[in-house]
């Protein structure tokens, strides 16, 4: 994918800690301007979002950016688990709060820190279903990986339903 066709964005959020900081991400041109209205409606919300750094502060090492409780979302990289290529290399997929929100498939839990919210409790940062982050996501055209039967990947959202 030509880098022409990615957009960089700054966003104002609110941290774990109830502090307003500025993250920043990547993400495909097409889906620049929905997500800054996503990302502000999830603001006036209150929704806390542990970080928010370029997976580039982390090597691009999609396991270590889990690990940090990093929102990301452009990454060149392979679907978990698979061969083919993950949204995330087309700038259409974003992952928000992975500790809270972690990738379930049987026993595997990624991050591993996410153990504690496999049973999808209500707490700071915890996506719902039908809660503001998956209507607000769903109201920009995006699909929601905690709708999937398995894997369920509470983190992920993409414009594709994959």
């Amino acid at each position: 994918m030509p880098l022409g066709e990615l957009r960089y964005l700054t966003v104002t959020h609110h941290d774990m800690a109830g502090g307003v900081v500025t993250g920043e991400l990547v993400v495909h041109a097409d889906v620049a301007d929905g997500l800054v209205e996503v990302f502000r409606t999830l603001f006036d919300a209150g929704y806390p979002i542990a970080s928010m750094r370029l997976v580039d502060d982390f090597g691009a090492d999609d396991d270590a950016s889990m690990a940090a409780d990093n929102a990301s979302a452009f990454n060149c990289r392979a679907v978990t688990g698979g061969t083919g290529w993950s949204e995330h290399s087309y700038g259409r997929a974003i992952d928000v709060n992975p500790v809270e929100n972690p990738y379930v498939r049987g026993t595997t839990v990624l991050p591993p820190a996410g153990a504690a919210f496999v049973d999808r409790h209500a707490a700071p940062g915890v996506i719902l279903d039908g809660d503001v982050v998956v209507q607000a996501f769903a109201a920009h055209g995006w699909q929601w990986g905690g709708h999937w039967t398995s894997p369920k990947d509470y983190q992920h959202f993409s414009t594709t339903g994959r």
